[in-house]
């Protein structure tokens, strides 16, 4: 019986995780202490729910140069760069993007900048994570 709980377990697991697809950013050497981590699944009507999620992450005012936000990114299979939000980070323990977009995603990358509502990135990269399937 305890064989079939820990069978049964195990399969939940995989199918939890396997609908979901989970990256970590490479360090950064801007903000080397930040631990970010970008979440992407599929949902039901076939859009792409993304969560950013950024431990450790220093505020955009004690960089050098200064800035005012971190703007998140993303690049669509037909290349295109779109600007996906702001990781807020008020307490430094973490900061968290949640989102919903109905391109395809190829590359989710962070930026430093002046403004939330950028067109294009101007700032300094952070980090870049690939999504390959």
């Amino acid at each position: 019986m305890k064989t079939g709980k820990n069978v049964l377990f195990i399969t939940l697991i995989f199918i939890l995780t396997s609908c979901a697809t989970t990256t970590k950013f490479p360090t950064s050497s801007i903000v080397p202490a930040a631990e970010i981590v970008a979440k992407m699944k599929q949902d039901k009507n076939k859009n792409y729910a993304i969560e950013i999620i950024a431990k450790n992450l220093a505020s955009p005012d004690r960089l050098s140069p200064p800035k005012n936000n971190y703007s998140v990114w993303m690049v669509t299979e037909k290349n295109e760069t779109k600007n996906i939000g702001q990781l807020i980070n008020k307490n430094a323990k973490k900061a968290v993007l949640k989102t919903t977009t109905p391109f395809k995603v190829v590359e989710i990358f962070i930026t430093t900048e002046d403004q939330g509502d950028a067109s294009y990135p101007t700032g300094n990269e952070i980090s870049r994570v690939s999504f390959n399937k």
